[in-house]
């Protein structure tokens, strides 16, 4: 990686100063101000290539000399960065150039094995800094290739013998990254369609942990005491292809690349960090302090198809991996202890009238002779009815999608953090294509966000791992009120966003997740929560006709990151020009590759303030106090109930709530959850000024105290996303003696 010519930054302030400023601050009411997440300056850390010594970089990156070569006239603004990049650096940049231009000679397999380690060098190591930060955006993809040994045709060894295939000498680049984490809390300026340009990312490389698809953060709890700084997951996978090799046997000393299974084979090295110990059912973990790679789980039983997805549940501190061999979903403690599992195709199919469909055993044998590298139906995957490829926890339930026909359903979370017995069909995807929803996210608002990819496929010249351009992002609400007349809960017809410029805008790779609000000028604001969609996507920047409008936004091929809006849904953004694109690579002359890129995932929490709380008599709750935070002591509750009226309404027994806000919390809203087993309580979604909260209570037997947890809240502290203030009390209610039902109705 190359160096950053520009000065080092200042370090900053320190963590515990940052705290002791903080727990003085108070907010208009008078509330303390409670740092959830550990703020600190958005690092990147990057290695000398001598002498391995850690530096910390902010601007520049590696891609200086990506932007000369692509430059053919005008100034470096016309790319949407500062001039800095063409104007500093210049050694490193003409010295880039001009290895670009030997590579593009050269065309084609030889500069698609060489293209990505001549212009992006270096290997991940343990840091001694943090490397995840708010914002932070970790990418999946495939980490290029290359010809080991390889001398060019006008050296001694004259290249390699006539009559041989690139394709054949050309194995995956061990020492690149198929993982790397971007910074991407300054884009640069507002949305214009344009290239982005980010500080050097963190970066993982296939021969630490091969090529991996799935990502999931934890919570960055560490030692029982939250950090602010998560563990970052990644889940070995086949979605960029299965590549195979035999001794060598020619004494060129490179192994010899095989198309079909035969005796002898193994892996190629960098397809499952076998170097490490990893294999088709690894979960790697990197740490986000250190940078430090370890293996994290094993699932022994996966033969080769690779792990689907990762999801992390907050609340029992447990990851969910779907295994693409067997169909099940695995549960796993935090210290990397399979638990237990899942099987959809038992459990879940007759949930929804479906048959049961059990695993018919095969496995992915590269050894045999019916393995085909190029054919994915020889590749062990269970069958498509159970096969389940995206996970995301959400609402104690567990959301999983599956087949290629993309059916979404979900399962509930026990207290114990075991699956529940009640799988529940939600939706069938509704899409131009039948395609494999490979990712599932939730924002704070309810919404649903489903990525597709394209089929599996792998060309023998490392050129397409998926067929891309019709796959869709898309997100589903809830019915509200739901319709009666539609077995699912969720609309019917979902919005969708238009990913990149080819024509259709169907570009998606498979990926999708949520990011914080971007201002006007493109900088990070996380005061709210979940106001950017964030996926991954091919040739995102191709199209010939608008070639002239986009060609001041950067070079056209660039596979990678789209960041958009979250309202900006079709017919909006068409085409999307109110988009910011992130490169994975950095490298701008593969125009026709597909399924290079994975899977996104981005560090958010939700800060926000909290309010105060106090236990007296008449039933209020204190809350978990962060730690070193004190409790509030002697002020005063924050709320009082005046009066509790009762109704019988079609819809059973409701209650009116008179809150009297003395303490001038300015709340405005309130949620309600039911203390009783087996009653449910509800509340509207909206309060008019003035009027008493109301309430619905079902399940109780009349005349029993239903016990009701209360949370009274201003909307506009939840609008922005994240914790906000709220005042908890426990209300108990004694319910009266008569019942509803029977009324008239």
């Amino acid at each position: 990686m190359t160096r950053n010519p520009e000065a080092r930054r200042s370090p900053g302030t320190t963590g515990a100063q940052r705290d002791h400023r903080f727990r003085k601050r108070v907010d208009a009411p008078g509330f303390r101000l409670i740092p959830l997440t550990l703020p600190g300056s958005r690092r990147i850390v990057t290695r000398r290539k001598k002498d391995n010594s850690i530096r910390d970089e902010r601007a520049g990156t590696p891609r200086l000399a990506l932007i000369c070569a692509a430059k053919t006239d005008g100034s470096s603004e016309d790319f949407g960065g500062s001039s800095m990049f063409c104007d500093r650096g210049s050694f490193v940049a003409s010295r880039a150039c001009s290895v670009r231009r030997a590579i593009t000679a050269s065309g084609g397999i030889l500069a698609l094995a060489l293209s990505t380690g001549l212009l992006l060098g270096g290997t991940a190591r343990a840091q001694e800094t943090q490397i995840i930060y708010p914002g932070s955006m970790a990418v999946t993809g495939f980490p290029g290739t290359v010809i080991p040994d390889f001398e060019p045709p006008d050296s001694e060894k004259g290249g390699l013998p006539p009559g041989v295939d690139p394709a054949d000498e050309t194995f995956i680049d061990t020492s690149q990254a198929s993982l790397r984490i971007f910074d991407v809390s300054r884009l640069g300026g507002p949305a214009s369609g344009q290239l982005v340009y980010t500080p050097p990312p963190f970066e993982v490389t296939a021969g630490q942990i091969g090529e991996v698809f799935g990502l999931t953060y934890d919570d960055g709890i560490r030692d029982g005491v939250p950090s602010g700084i998560p563990n970052l997951y990644a889940a070995a996978t086949s979605l960029h292809g299965i590549e195979i090799v035999t001794p060598d046997a020619d004494d060129d000393g490179r192994p010899e690349r095989q198309r079909r299974g035969t005796a002898g084979a193994t892996f190629m090295d960098g397809q499952f960090g076998t170097e490490n110990g990893g294999g088709p059912g690894t979960i790697w973990k990197i740490d986000g302090i250190t940078g430090a790679v370890s293996k994290f789980a094993d699932i022994d039983s996966n033969s080769g198809p690779g792990i689907g997805n990762l999801a992390f549940d907050p609340t029992h501190r447990e990851v969910f991996a779907s295994d693409l061999d067997t169909g099940l979903i695995h549960r796993i403690d935090i210290e990397g202890n399979l638990i237990d599992t899942f099987d959809h195709g038992i459990a879940g199919r007759p949930a929804h009238g479906l048959s049961p469909v059990a695993d018919d055993g095969a496995v992915m044998d590269i050894q045999a002779a019916a393995f085909d590298s190029e054919d994915p139906e020889t590749w062990g995957y269970t069958q498509d009815a159970r096969r389940v490829w995206a996970v995301a926890y959400h609402g104690g339930r567990l959301y999983y999608s599956v087949g290629e026909k993309a059916e979404i359903w979900s399962v509930g979370i026990a207290s114990d953090g075991s699956f529940g017995g009640d799988p529940r069909w939600e939706l069938t995807v509704k899409a131009d294509q039948d395609y494999a929803v490979t990712e599932i996210s939730f924002d704070n608002k309810g919404f649903m966000y489903l990525a597709q990819r394209g089929p599996v496929e792998n060309r023998y010249d490392y050129s397409r791992f998926a067929d891309s351009g019709k796959g869709e992002i898309i997100r589903y609400q809830r019915e509200d009120p739901a319709d009666p007349a539609t077995e699912s809960v969720w609309v019917e017809v979902p919005q969708e966003y238009a990913i990149g410029f080819p024509q259709g805008n169907r570009q998606s790779a498979g990926g999708v997740d949520l990011q914080y609000r971007y201002d006007a000028e493109g900088n990070l604001d996380s005061s709210v929560c979940t106001d950017t969609v964030v996926n991954t996507g091919d040739k995102l920047r191709d199209n010939p006709e608008l070639a002239e409008r986009l060609a001041a936004g950067g070079p056209f091929a660039v596979h990678g990151v789209q960041l958009t809006p979250s309202a900006l849904v079709k017919p909006a953004n068409v085409p999307p020009f109110g988009s910011w694109f992130v490169d994975f690579d950095g490298y701008f002359e593969d125009p026709d590759v597909q399924g290079h890129v994975g899977d996104v995932r981005v560090w958010r929490p939700c800060e926000g303030r909290a309010g105060y709380y106090e236990e007296i008599p008449g039933g209020f709750l204190p809350p978990f106090y962060p730690p070193d935070f004190p409790p509030p002591g002697n002020l005063p509750p924050c709320l009082d109930v005046e009066d509790v009226q009762y109704f019988c309404t079609p819809h059973g027994l409701q209650a009116d709530l008179y809150l009297n806000d003395h303490a001038g919390f300015g709340g405005d809203s309130v949620k309600v959850q039911s203390k009783t087993p087996g009653v449910a309580v509800t509340s509207p979604m909206s309060h008019a000024p003035g009027k008493p909260y109301t309430i619905d209570i079902t399940g109780h037997t009349p005349g029993d105290t239903v016990n009701v947890g209360l949370c009274f809240y201003r909307k506009s502290d939840q609008d922005k996303g994240g914790y906000y203030p709220c005042c908890k009390m426990t209300l108990p209610l004694r319910t009266p003696a008569v019942s509803c039902e029977g009324r008239d109705r």
